[in-house]
């Protein structure tokens, strides 16, 4: 297919730089026409045109120009540029991290000169005129902070913000591997697929992409499963560091705890550290506890909570309902209420999970938490659910009462009782 001729080209260009009325309303009818002329191979440099209704083309022009001055009409087309190229914040800052950039300006110790910071990568030559421009996305986005600004962009010195200090590659609780694991080719093909999900049955948009769901995969791909695991653990280690120091007091009194699909077992250690006396057991998918070694008061089991839950006290369940159905979660309760009800006992259900309330935060938490709840349906057959949700789901599980702790960021503690 041959480009349009030169000079309606330049027109275009042309009009794109007028702000008018008549300017924007001309350019939008001038970019109907344009997209409607087609160029035939084998007439060579003739233009073949296939006339539709241009007529009813302006009329839809006119209907948008007369709602809408033409400065509304140029900012909703930055708004829509703005979603279209959202996916560019989170694969620089992807690049970021592979590059080691936080490391790098933490390792100085101080604000870094861009051109310190240049020396120090490990990258082509001919790139290193590109890194000022990913330094300056990733400073607007709120990664890095600037100091002795000058004209000479090669003096200006970059230091990290708190959202780049957890993306240091040895920090204990960083996000970087988080980071990859959503980044991961195996976890973005999904989403390429999600339009056509909708018109198929599979559950999900990752089955419709790889042929198996999620769980399956992770069992079949050591890479993923590695990826998932790693994510978690690092996201668990500054949850826990918060439920110990500000929510000390659900774990007193009780004997025994089991962190069902516990993972690794990050927080399910650092429980059993704070509380010596209490016994644990991870349980988690054979894949998943295969090889890790527990110690005089962690014990890892292999199993499925769909089956069976160990009794306990306490069950604890870490971002773990978010990743299923209402009927899934059902069951999955329900187990856990045996577990807690065994020899006349009355333990209790620990939950750590999202609540979606989108009037008490603000923008940015409530966009994070729809963001969550479209990954859910994208990778799995759960969702984010609101107070109203949670509260329909604990009572229809069989349980008595409930208490909702708002203390974990994004997320909350939720204790339910039989």
């Amino acid at each position: 297919m041959s480009s349009p001729a030169p000079q309606l080209v330049f027109y275009q260009r042309r009009l794109f730089h007028k702000t008018s009325y008549l300017a924007v309303q001309r350019y939008m009818i001038f970019q109907r026409i344009i997209s409607i002329i087609t160029f035939s191979a084998d007439h060579g440099n003739n233009v073949r045109f296939h006339t539709p209704n241009l007529a009813s083309n302006s009329m839809i022009t006119g209907q948008i120009m007369n709602s809408h001055d033409g400065a509304k009409v140029l900012q909703a087309q930055t708004h829509v540029w703005n979603h279209n190229l959202s996916f560019i914040k989170s694969m620089s800052l992807k690049c970021v991290v592979d590059l080691g950039i936080p490391d790098h300006i933490h390792n100085y110790g101080k604000p870094m000169p861009l051109s310190n910071l240049i020396a120090s990568l490990q990258i082509h030559p001919s790139k290193t005129q590109c890194i000022p421009r990913l330094m300056r996305i990733m400073t607007h986005s709120g990664f890095f902070s600037q100091h002795n600004v000058t004209e000479n962009e090669l003096d200006v010195e970059y230091a990290l913000t708190d959202a780049s200090k957890l993306l240091l590659k040895n920090h204990p609780m960083s996000l970087a591997p988080l980071l990859h694991f959503n980044l991961d080719p195996i976890m973005t093909k999904p989403w390429h697929e999600l339009s056509t999900w909708f018109k198929n049955g599979d559950v999900t948009p990752f089955e419709t992409a790889h042929g198996m769901l999620l769980w399956d995969y992770a069992g079949y791909e050591p890479k993923l499963n590695h990826l998932f695991n790693d994510a978690m653990e690092t996201d668990t280690q500054l949850i826990t560091s918060v439920v110990i120091e500000k929510c000390k007091g659900v774990f007193m009194g009780l004997e025994s705890l089991v962190d069902v699909g516990g993972g690794t077992g990050t927080m399910t250690k650092a429980i059993a550290k704070s509380f010596p006396q209490m016994q644990c057991i991870v349980l988690d998918l054979p894949h998943v506890v295969a090889g890790l070694q527990g110690s005089e008061n962690v014990k890892y089991v292999r199993g499925d909570m769909f089956e069976t839950i160990p009794p306990a006290d306490a069950i604890l369940l870490k971002w773990i309902l978010h990743d299923w159905n209402d009927d899934e979660c059902m069951k999955i309760l329900k187990k856990c209420k045996e577990a807690i009800t065994r020899e006349g006992k009355k333990g209790k259900v620990i939950i750590i999970d999202m609540v979606i309330d989108d009037e008490k935060r603000d923008d940015e938490s409530v966009q994070t938490q729809l963001f969550l709840d479209m990954l859910m349906m994208v990778l799995v057959t759960g969702k984010e659910r609101n107070k109203k949700e949670w509260i329909k789901l604990i009572y229809s599980a069989g349980f008595s009462d409930y208490k909702i702790t708002p203390v974990l960021g994004l997320r909350s503690l939720i204790e339910i009782y039989p």
